[in-house]
């Protein structure tokens, strides 16, 4: 269903007619922000990536949805999975990562589910994996649950969980 209504259309035109900074660019202009309290701009996050040293580099997408009573990411996940994996998609190939984690609160087993289902989905239509739209750049998710902790909603917590550790916050800078 969201291919038939015109998902991964971006993907495909960013992969096929736009170099990575450009890409970065329209999510600039846009003025497109981070769904977190602190609504950072997501183009200066990706241009900070995109310009650091080192590799390999990562797309981690939050979706611990620690704060009570709070669903805004749980609608997404259960409903448009692909939407979230096309976004990260177009984060990577802006980056220059090769590999995204989804962090999800592991009380979320139907999202979770789904989401499994739709990295299954577009591995099979070459959507992610190697080569994706033929060209060269690749590109993978796995999905990690979390354990519940409030903390891990925190941007250094989840990734300390992510690495297998406590989840507790780093000290910064570094910033990830």
């Amino acid at each position: 269903d969201y291919i038939i209504d015109q998902g991964y259309l971006a993907l495909g035109k960013a992969l096929s007619e736009m170099e990575p900074e450009e890409v970065i660019e329209v999510i600039v202009s846009s003025g497109l922000q981070g769904r977190g309290g602190a609504g950072f701009p997501t183009g200066r996050k990706w241009r900070f990536v995109a310009g650091a040293s080192g590799s390999p580099k990562y797309v981690i997408c939050n979706a611990d949805e620690s704060e009570p009573g709070t669903f805004k990411d749980r609608l997404i996940l259960e409903g448009d999975p692909h939407s979230i994996i096309e976004a990260m998609t177009l984060a990577a190939y802006a980056v220059g990562a090769s590999e995204g984690y989804i962090y999800i609160r592991g009380e979320y087993p139907l999202a979770y589910q789904r989401l499994e289902n739709a990295i299954h989905q577009a591995r099979e239509k070459g959507l992610l994996g190697k080569r994706i739209f033929g060209k060269d750049f690749s590109f993978d998710i796995h999905v990690h649950a979390g354990a519940g902790a409030y903390i891990c909603g925190e941007e250094t917590a989840l990734i300390e969980s992510l690495e297998g550790k406590r989840g507790e916050p780093r000290s910064r800078p570094p910033y990830p």
